[in-house]
């Protein structure tokens, strides 16, 4: 492990399982850390070794080393409410799911300071048209365009067929006047989990757009 010398005599006094056991520690305290990191505490700790012999080490303790993915931060009552969203809709068929209509407003940038903020839909009936936006959308505004867009979209789309209507818990989509639209209007609107865009599928159309 470490070029014919014993693990045992890296740290004066202590036996291989200790010194197993306090590498360990070190990994388990911070699992973010770089291997930089981690032979830094080591060094710190007593023993000096190179970059590469931690590396094997760590992959010796059933570590391997990662890109953390990145998620959006929850609290315990949010977690919770993403648990019962999933467990309720655990059973549902691919019919149900395919009545699901999800739109998005999508902002992108090129290189230098000009952007578009963009609203679109996309079913499994199909996608609706794109709605180029200026300025800021607010609660006035997303019903503008609830109205002049995703109306006549799930007209296309689905006809006089019951479709569940789904966004997230943005601002401007969880007002009161915004839920009494739907409401006037007859339109399912699926519950969401709070910071949950993971969930959206219609994500991965953005990140294929953006490309």
């Amino acid at each position: 492990l470490y070029q014919g010398t014993s693990v045992g005599s890296l740290w004066e006094g202590k036996s291989v399982a200790e010194n197993a056991a306090q590498r360990e520690e070190i990994v388990e305290k911070d699992r973010f850390q770089t291997l930089g990191d981690l032979r830094k505490q080591w060094t710190e700790s007593g023993v000096e070794t190179s970059r590469a012999t931690v590396y094997r080490c760590v992959q010796e303790m059933g570590y391997r080393c990662r890109i953390p993915q990145v998620k959006p931060l929850l609290n315990q009552k949010q977690r919770q409410k993403r648990l019962t969203w999933a467990t309720e809709k655990q059973h549902w068929t691919v019919a149900q799911w395919s009545k699901r209509e999800m739109p998005k407003c999508l902002k992108s940038s090129v290189k230098y300071p000009q952007s578009v903020m963009v609203w679109g839909a996309m079913s499994a009936a199909g996608v609706g048209p794109l709605c180029f936006i200026k300025g800021r959308v607010n609660t006035a505004s997303y019903q503008e365009i609830l109205e002049h867009f995703k109306l006549p979209s799930a007209e296309k789309l689905y006809g006089d067929e019951d479709f569940i209507f789904q966004h997230d818990l943005a601002p401007a989509h969880s007002a009161k006047t915004t839920g009494k639209w739907f409401t006037d209007r007859g339109i399912t609107v699926l519950n969401w989990p709070a910071n949950s865009p993971d969930l959206n599928p219609i994500e991965n159309l953005w990140d294929i757009v953006k490309r």
